[in-house]
């Protein structure tokens, strides 16, 4: 069945502009694009902007909040739950494809693949690697442990010191199915023990960690936020920075020398902001970092996109809420990045930062048919959210009514002259 979306503006995800062209789907993928196409049924989308699937490069499906008090007292399963929220909520807003930084296990992943839940396809970090101390380590003055994100047999403990110990880390991490190596090389704004600008892991233990990352045939992505554990990473050849909050001239050359990707998460800080003025039980050294951070951060953002540094979009959902992604498109478009940048971030450049370019990203023949429908600009990314019509997956649609496909002898029959 070759089924022919017509009439629409296609943004293809390389950073053209737009232009009206006719895509057919057939077995899940698309097989044409260009004028006057044909096929077995019809769907009108005049007067849409076709995009690709949108991508987030940077998500924690399995967090639902952040208010630690509301935690303690939430029972462990409940959070599979909403995760099943969190994940439909995503798929609502046209992202079909994200990198989980952390709390998806293989469980989740394989319900996806499965059709027992709706949600994007996730590419899997399982947990992320730290030092004791570090920003995975959720203890508190109390003496208790607080974590976002608790083990269990899916999610080994990641909490991991010296080289010996962040080998095997990695190993168990891989065994549990880990699709991408996540650690933090530095401190962070939520962890209560550590600061952005501490470093985290010493420079052989971050050898070690990316060398067995690679040994496994996989990329490593850092939690890093403070200069010189950003510089620690990329000299261990780690692939993306995530957060990026304190770039100098020297990480961000690094990055370019590197081939480095950034994902930004600019909406994160901000997040923690949001929440506490409504009143989540965050501790008050954690706000006071968030809003330290977000000016170097959005200066940081600036100065790396200007000097050609790669970026794929990423929120760090979870930290704020699930369906709220595309805020970070209008921050990266307000902090110095072109809007046809800001989209081939979201599509193009985060299917090749998660190394998944040959299957999705653009709108070509030979990709999967994931499809995003948006009514009116898809540049005006203030509304993005409130226009998405309709989403596809693999050509299936699974979000919004859609247009109604029509047959071809349908087609053929509403074009013919009325009879007098």
């Amino acid at each position: 069945m070759r089924t022919l979306f017509s009439g629409a503006q296609v943004f293809d995800g390389t950073g053209a502009a737009p232009a009206q062209a006719d895509v057919v789907v057939e077995g899940g993928r698309i097989v044409e694009v260009g004028a006057g196409l044909d096929g077995d049924e019809q769907v009108d989308v005049a007067g849409s902007t076709l995009l690709p699937g949108l991508f987030d490069a940077h998500v924690h499906v399995m967090i639902a909040h952040i208010d630690l008090w509301r935690l303690v007292q939430t029972p462990f399963s409940y959070r599979f739950y909403q995760a099943i929220h969190n994940l439909r909520a995503t798929l609502d807003i046209g992202i079909t494809t994200v990198r989980d930084a952390g709390g998806a296990d293989l469980g989740l992943k394989l319900a996806l693949e499965h059709g027992l839940i709706a949600g994007p396809r996730i590419q899997l970090s399982i947990s992320m690697l730290s030092q004791t101390g570090g920003h995975g380590d959720g203890w508190m003055p109390s003496g208790n442990r607080v974590q976002l994100l608790p083990s269990h047999p899916g999610l080994p403990r990641a909490i991991c010191d010296g080289v010996d110990e962040v080998r095997r880390t990695v190993r168990e991490l891989v065994r549990a199915g880990a699709e991408v190596i996540k650690c933090a090389t530095t401190g962070g704004v939520m962890s209560n023990r550590d600061k952005p600008e501490h470093c985290g892991f010493s420079p052989e233990e971050l050898d070690a960690l990316v060398g067995e990352a690679h040994a496994l045939g996989l990329e490593v992505m850092a939690h890093a936020q403070g200069t010189p554990g950003i510089k620690n990473a990329l000299r261990a050849g780690i692939r993306s920075i995530d957060h990026g909050i304190y770039l100098d001239d020297e990480a961000i050359e690094l990055m370019l020398d590197r081939g480095a990707w950034l994902v930004p998460t600019l909406m994160a800080a901000v997040g923690v902001v949001k929440a506490s003025e409504a009143g989540v039980a965050i501790p008050e050294e954690s706000v006071r970092k968030a809003l330290e951070v977000i000016e170097a951060h959005r200066n940081s953002f600036r100065r790396a996109v200007d000097a050609g540094v790669k970026v794929a979009m990423g929120t760090d959902s979870g930290v704020t809420p699930h369906g709220d992604n595309l805020e970070e498109l209008e921050l990266m478009a307000e902090n110095g990045m072109p809007p046809e940048q800001v989209l081939v971030a979201t599509t193009s450049s985060a299917a090749e930062l998660m190394g998944l370019a040959d299957e999705l990203g653009t709108i070509e023949p030979g990709k999967r048919a994931d499809l995003v429908v948006v009514d009116g600009d898809p540049f005006e990314f203030a509304t993005l959210k409130s226009r998405i019509a309709a989403v596809y997956q693999d050509g299936r649609l699974v979000t919004g009514a859609g247009p109604r496909p029509r047959s071809a002898a349908e087609t053929v029959a509403s074009a013919a002259p009325a009879a007098s």
